[in-house]
């Protein structure tokens, strides 16, 4: 479990960010929280009826979205840390993929993201990521997030 008292990694270093899925100034966004935990990066997230595909069930874009955003924050992470640097480095998705094992139930409390890195090179990550919802592992994503320059569109975003 996160402690929601903890400032989680959009928080600190994007606390501006319009993203929808892990923009904390969106105020119809996720609002995903990131937050480390050793090797692994963890997320809460409370789904709400408008989140659903069906009555009681997550919407899969919903679930990709969450996975999208909580890996590149999780990739960023690394980096970061991994180099010394003081903040994250912006990371965008070169790719990503989430596969649906089963229904992802949204009204048993919030579901559970843990992310962690597989493979990193100087300018990437490659991260592989469960989502738990009431007890069991309902999807699994992988992406790879890159570190961009100046050059880049998504630069100094946060």
């Amino acid at each position: 479990m996160t402690d929601r008292q903890e400032p989680s990694l959009q928080e600190r270093y994007a606390p501006e960010g319009v993203c929808f899925g892990c923009g904390p100034a969106n105020p119809r966004g996720l609002h995903i929280r990131s937050i480390p935990r050793g090797d692994e990066v963890v997320c809460e997230f409370a789904p709400e009826p408008f989140h659903e595909a069906f009555e009681g069930f997550l919407n899969g874009g919903i679930i990709g979205t969450l996975m999208d955003c909580h890996m590149n924050w999780t990739a960023a992470w690394h980096l970061m840390q991994r180099d010394g640097r003081e903040r994250p480095p912006t990371t965008v998705t070169l790719e990503f993929q989430v596969h649906l094992r089963r229904p992802t139930p949204a009204r048993q409390g919030p579901v559970t993201l843990v992310a962690r890195v597989v493979e990193a090179r100087p300018d990437r990550a490659t991260v592989e990521c469960d989502l738990w919802a009431a007890g069991q592992r309902t999807a699994t994503g992988r992406g790879t997030f890159v570190a961009v320059g100046p050059e880049h569109a998504a630069f100094g975003r946060w």
